[in-house]
């Protein structure tokens, strides 16, 4: 028997799995770290905290273990971070990381030096704050000699590579997210390069998420347990790598992923375009496909928001399952929860209006409501933000068949099926929750030439265990809130712009 590795380097911690060539799950270990916000809207992460957890992982995982028979290491992590090193690998400044909005000016200034459609037609999507290309600009324009020192450009888990196995190599679901690739061409940009100031030998080689970058060199294998032996593929994004954890890796195949943010993604053959840049359009880890993808900021941010604010006293006093005593309480208020909604967008918003400024709001409330009411209403404002994703598919004629769901969002029994019901679609869950984990290692099975292909792998590995239908009366009830629910921020996007400018 073979054995594979997947390490996920997310924003609050690492996961790494140890699963057979059967896609059984021998073990799992998790490392947290914290993140810095020096400042608002900023956020930092310094990048020897991913080594480090990585390396704790690892050893977890291959403790009382025969490391000898693991041929493979598959990476997924966190999109969008922009490390920068100097000589000798030398980190230069803490990693700038996805959640990071500081980079309102330089969107600006991309749509002025290269020009919104000519940016769209190259990287498939127009400048966003969160991805690479904007920080890359803050840095060259506020740190001028930090940027004078730069080496190499790498991303959150292309520097776990990096101290794997000492290549600079990134795979091209990661990349296409920095915004610096032509997507259609999978290859690094020329123009946006030159443009931007940045060299090519900047940047690592680009490659597919099978593809091997390179094996374990003999000081990881010391610090980690790994053997010298296994070969390290490109890996994935972590949404492209979930995407392989759930099996969706054909035309037409959707997953929902409920977490901190969520994320609504489908895979395509083809690369479709949504000109305004409302859903992404990024390379899939599937060789030569593609995906879209829509993302709500403030998902289960936006619950755990809402404990923290009115569950002080059961949080005090460590009152275990407090999210399933909200779901209890939510569960019996009725659709609507009175006439209250909720807009989520407590960090601002992605999917549909790329809008840094939008803030949440309750609408509706009045002395009839209580905490249920709010829960409720957070619970279904979620929905209705996640069924705005929903909506642009279809405009884009790639409307899934189903919907399978995971993320912590799967763990509600009044979620998924209030989710199932606002969309419409029957949903289902993969047998495995390791997300990006699982698809990393997966990965790392195909590179490791024990399946013929991406698809081949998911077909003999992921099992769907269980399925969700929709209630259409529920539904129905749903749609008339959900009409009212895309109202709210046309209403309010100007009062949003005059709040910020206070």
């Amino acid at each position: 028997m073979k054995y594979c590795i997947g390490i996920d380097v997310g924003t609050s911690g690492t996961k790494t799995l140890l699963m057979d060539q059967t896609g059984r799950v021998i073990k799992t270990a998790s490392a947290e770290y914290p993140m810095m916000q020096p400042q608002n809207g900023w956020a930092e992460q310094d990048p020897a905290l991913w080594w480090g957890a990585a390396v704790k992982t690892l050893r977890a995982v291959l403790d009382s273990f025969d490391a000898g028979q693991v041929v493979s290491v598959g990476l997924s992590g966190q999109m969008h971070g922009l490390v920068l090193l100097g000589e000798d690998d030398r980190v230069l400044r803490p990693a700038i990381i996805c959640c990071d909005q500081r980079t309102t000016e330089e969107v600006d200034d991309l749509n002025r030096l290269i020009g919104k459609e000519r940016f769209v037609e190259i990287a498939a999507n127009p400048p966003i704050t969160g991805f690479t290309a904007a920080k890359i600009l803050w840095v060259q324009k506020h740190e001028p000699e930090l940027w004078a020192q730069v080496k190499k450009i790498l991303l959150p888990k292309d520097y776990v590579r990096l101290k794997l196995t000492g290549t600079y190599a990134t795979d091209v679901s990661d990349a296409s997210g920095m915004q610096l690739m032509d997507v259609a061409g999978r290859c690094w940009s020329g123009e946006i390069l030159d443009k931007m100031g940045i060299r090519p030998d900047q940047l690592g080689r680009l490659v597919e998420s099978p593809e091997v970058t390179g094996s374990v060199t003999p000081e990881a294998s010391r610090l980690t347990g790994l053997p010298e032996r296994a070969v390290v593929v490109g890996g994935a994004g972590d949404n492209a790598a979930s995407a392989v954890g759930t099996g969706v890796v054909r035309e037409g195949a959707a997953f929902l992923t409920v977490g901190t943010s969520a994320v609504l993604f489908g895979h395509t053959r083809q690369m479709h375009l949504e000109p305004e840049g409302r859903v992404h359009t990024l390379c899939a880890a599937v060789p030569g496909e593609y995906h879209i993808m829509g993302v709500v900021q403030s998902a289960g941010m936006s619950l755990r928001w809402l404990r923290d604010a009115c569950y002080g006293a059961e949080l005090a006093a460590g009152q275990p399952d407090l999210y399933s005593r909200m779901d209890d309480e939510a569960a019996a208020i009725a659709i609507g929860a009175d006439k209250l909604l909720f807009a989520p967008y407590l960090m601002g918003e992605r999917t549909p209006f790329l809008d840094a400024n939008c803030r949440g709001a309750f609408f509706g409330l009045s002395s009839i409501h209580t905490r249920a009411h709010l829960v409720r209403a957070v619970l279904e404002g979620v929905g209705y933000a996640l069924r705005d994703s929903l909506e642009l598919f279809r405009q884009m004629h790639l409307t899934p068949e189903q919907v399978v769901l995971c993320g912590g969002g799967a763990k509600s029994p009044l979620w998924k099926q209030m989710l199932c019901d606002i969309y419409g679609l029957p949903f289902a869950a993969a047998a495995d929750s390791n997300g990006g984990a699982y698809g990393a290692a997966i990965l790392g099975a195909v590179g490791a030439g024990l399946y013929d292909s991406v698809q081949a792998a998911c077909d003999a590995i992921i099992r769907i265990t269980e399925r969700t239908q929709p209630d259409a009366a529920a539904g129905a009830e749903y749609e008339r809130y959900y009409r009212f629910f895309t109202t709210l921020y046309p209403t309010l996007h100007e009062r949003f712009d005059a709040l910020a400018a206070l």
